[in-house]
């Protein structure tokens, strides 16, 4: 079971609050800093930190930035972590915006719920060590170690807000087992053995829905090119405008694949000003398909767009596209999704002499698998010759898949968005999802608006 114990600097915005004048900032600035300190019974204590610099140039610069650099570097006591620069960049390359990312993630127990969203039944109890079916804690992960390169460029088409862009980047993923031997270290309540109780991670390889040559990882490169329409009057939160982009991902074996496969992604934001600077109506929807090839399971959850703004961009389910739902719950050969959110900034303050307001968001995210990932005509004969049959304890089909059974996954809630200088943006997210089939409640800590 997970507790968090947050320790996000909270306090520093309880400092008494005062009215300001706005003043543009010029130069290079300290953007902020935020430690990062959770823990979870599984993977032990989390701990490191985060800092922000924004290059400002000359006062007609501001609230926008000409640099911007991002480090992070926190880690789980038992192995798990962030390793990540990224470099954001408006004039280095004349006339195209840069962004280059460099990230180690190593991840202990990484979510896998299975294929086609509620088609593959979820068993909270399962994982629960208090329930009487409890069978392990780590039942739906396995071990996924990620290096990636990344590199998105954009520049102007026609006008101010026609635009081109193109990426390509170098990913090399290492999957396993989840490692119970490193995770029952210093724990009195040792968590079974993949031996004692596989999961569904070796389930799926067992049943052959994970083929021999993804279930180990491999590289996935690739090179992407899209447009994007982007009218937008502020960056970190818009008030006004929108933003529209449409692309290819592909990854061709001759650039040292394992795998061969494109991919079509389309997403489009529009911002609507209710009362002016203080409260806008936002949203964002998606849609992301296989067009040619085969998609290896593990990258299935990578969610496609021009530049990626955080540490991951993986979906549906999690922080960064379904925030009540399960991370990774819905995973497919083409998805959906939607975003809507109120957002208000009711609170500004002055913090260390910099510019600082609270924001407030209420927030509803939906998403649906459109394209399935095919599964075998005599799957329920294989899965009984397997889990039927002599055993002491067998098992039924139906509680791992329900065929058809696929629908919206919806999820609701609120975001509190402490932000300092117009660009540093903590993102304290709690979703409810609308289905025990998603799971209960989604809470996280992260940077950045949603979109």
């Amino acid at each position: 079971m997970k507790k968090y114990l947050s320790i996000l600097l909270i306090s520093l915005f309880a400092v008494a609050l005062s009215a300001q004048e706005k003043k543009a900032k010029t130069g290079w600035k300290f953007g902020g800093a935020l430690p990062a300190v959770t823990y979870d019974s599984n993977l032990g204590f989390q701990y490191g930190a985060l800092v922000e610099f924004f290059n400002y140039g000359d006062p007609s610069v501001y609230p926008e930035f000409l640099d911007h650099t991002y480090t992070e570097i926190s880690r789980f006591t038992k192995g798990s972590g962030i390793y990540r620069i990224m470099y954001e960049s408006f004039h280095l390359i004349p006339g195209v915006h840069l962004t280059s990312d460099l990230s180690y993630l190593p991840d202990q127990a990484y979510h896998f719920y299975g294929f086609n969203g509620y088609e593959s039944v979820f068993n909270k109890d399962w994982m629960d060590d208090e329930s009487d079916d409890y069978r392990t804690a780590m039942f739906y992960r396995f071990k996924r170690n990620q290096f990636r390169f990344k590199n998105d460029f954009e520049g102007k088409l026609a006008g101010e807000h026609f635009k081109w862009n193109a990426g390509f980047a170098f990913q090399d993923f290492i999957n396993s087992s989840v490692d119970i031997d490193k995770l029952n270290k210093g724990k009195d309540d040792k968590l079974p053995s993949v031996q004692e109780e596989p999961g569904l991670y070796e389930r799926y390889q067992a049943l052959g829905l994970i083929s021999e040559n993804e279930a180990d990882g491999g590289w996935v490169n690739t090179v992407k090119a899209g447009l994007s329409w982007d009218s937008r009057d502020n960056r970190p939160n818009p008030m006004k405008g929108l933003w529209t982009e449409i692309g290819i991902e592909v990854a061709p074996k001759f650039i040292g694949n394992d795998w061969g496969f494109s991919r079509f992604y389309i997403t489009h934001r529009q911002y609507f000003t209710l009362v002016q600077d203080d409260l806008s109506f936002v949203y964002r929807l998606g849609y992301q398909s296989t067009l040619s090839g085969d998609v290896p399971f593990f990258y299935q959850s990578q969610v496609i767009t021009s530049m990626l703004t955080g540490a991951t961009n993986e979906g549906l389910g999690g922080s960064s596209t379904l925030r009540g739902v399960l991370k990774n719950r819905v995973i497919g050969d083409g998805f959906v999704y939607g975003n809507f959110e109120l957002r208000w900034k009711p609170i500004y303050f002055k913090l260390f002499n910099q510019d600082c307001y609270l924001g407030l968001n209420a927030f509803y995210d939906v998403g649906k698998v459109t394209r399935k990932i095919g599964l075998p005509a005599d799957l329920r004969n294989t899965f009984e010759d397997l889990y039927q049959g002599d055993l002491v304890q067998p098992e039924n089909f139906s509680d791992y898949f329900n065929t058809g059974e696929e629908k919206l996954h919806q999820c609701a809630g609120i975001s509190i968005m402490p932000v300092m200088n117009q660009n540093f943006v903590i993102a304290v997210d709690v979703g409810k999802s609308f289905s025990k089939q998603d799971g209960n409640i989604g809470f996280s800590i992260g940077l950045n608006y949603l979109f």
